[in-house]
């Protein structure tokens, strides 16, 4: 018999049902729903199946399960991973680690004090085709990184958004796309040192967020930049990574798995092709996160890494505001 362990969902939003349905599919876990909404219990009821539930979240917590999945809405990502962890919870909070640097830097040494395991929920770690990319990035066959962009257009986000936060939520754009600054990080193992961010709000379009299409430039130690392009503009999505370097480049369409690689040297383009589902992505998350719990590995993205990205989120949303080019908190 394989010794189940309970993990409870917190937040019942489409990602929150995606981590709710394929945890229901493991044999050695146990689910547990928990929303503050009751239709949102009877939503993930009727699509994957009748497991135990809770509306309130303290209620969850009393019930002492082995983890929870923290899918509510960013702002209360750290309340929810604190109270867990007091606890000895294990958790994996979806991304952003929070709306707030300074909330996320006040969990980060809460969790430094505690033996539960965090994990921040960057599934994209497990892309195959960024996987590649990194591959080739570490082994140097790209030679010396000078350029790394990134293009997300997404409309499509704006439209299956349920609660419309996004309309209301200055630079809701930069926390909910936590995962291009995080990918770059995790590409290059390099932080970056400043940014400069050009943004606006237009169009005419049933949704949209404030604002709805920005450009992001940062810089680095080195002779090295990176750009990264937002919108919730484009439909259909768009989901890009460029990476250059001095003996060849790397461009992968993220959502067709396509990779296409040029060598200098040979003067030649080679072309890959890494197929992926979405679901896939998930599941290999959840297996490092129980791995992690077990010993048996390194949280994939630690609160530590996850601060990354909220510190140049946190300058990105200055520039915005200030037009300046602005440092980016040390660690």
């Amino acid at each position: 018999m394989v010794k189940k362990r309970n993990i409870v969902i917190v937040g019942l939003g489409s990602i929150g049902r995606r981590h709710a349905r394929l945890l229901s599919q493991r044999q050695d876990m146990s689910i547990t729903y928990c929303d503050s909404q009751k239709e949102m219990l009877t939503l993930a009821e009727k699509e994957i199946g009748n497991y135990p539930q809770y509306l309130d979240f303290t209620s969850a917590l009393d019930s002492q399960p082995d983890a929870m999945v923290i899918a509510t809405p960013h702002h209360l990502h750290v309340e929810q991973t604190l109270a867990a962890i007091e606890r000895n919870i294990h958790v994996l909070c979806e991304k952003p680690l929070s709306d707030s640097l300074a909330e996320a830097e006040k969990l980060a040494y809460a969790a430094s004090q505690s033996s539960a395991i965090v994990h921040i929920g960057f599934h994209l770690h497990f892309h195959p085709g960024l996987m590649r990319l990194k591959e080739l990035i570490s082994k140097g066959k790209l030679g010396t990184i000078l350029h790394a962009h990134c293009r997300v257009g997404s409309y499509i986000t704006l439209v299956n958004s349920a609660s419309r936060y996004q309309e209301t939520t200055e630079g809701a754009l930069l926390m909910d796309y936590a995962h291009q600054p995080d990918i770059l990080y995790w590409l290059l193992q390099l932080a970056p040192k400043s940014v400069h961010v050009t943004a606006g709000k237009s169009g005419s379009m049933e949704f949209t967020s404030n604002p709805n299409f920005l450009a992001m430039t940062s810089t680095y130690d080195q002779p090295m930049i990176s750009t990264v392009h937002l919108n919730y503009i484009q439909m259909p999505e768009r989901h890009e990574y460029e990476i250059v370097g001095d003996e060849g480049w790397a461009l992968l369409d993220g959502n067709t798995g396509e990779l296409r690689i040029g060598y200098k040297s040979a003067n030649k383009e080679l072309h890959e092709h890494f197929p992926f589902e979405r679901d896939q992505m998930y599941r290999d998350e959840h297996t490092a996160f129980l791995e992690a719990i077990t010993g048996d590995r390194s949280p994939e993205t630690s609160i530590q890494d996850g601060l990354i990205s909220m510190r140049i989120i946190d300058a990105a949303l200055t520039s915005i505001k200030t037009k300046d080019t602005v440092a980016i908190k040390d660690g």
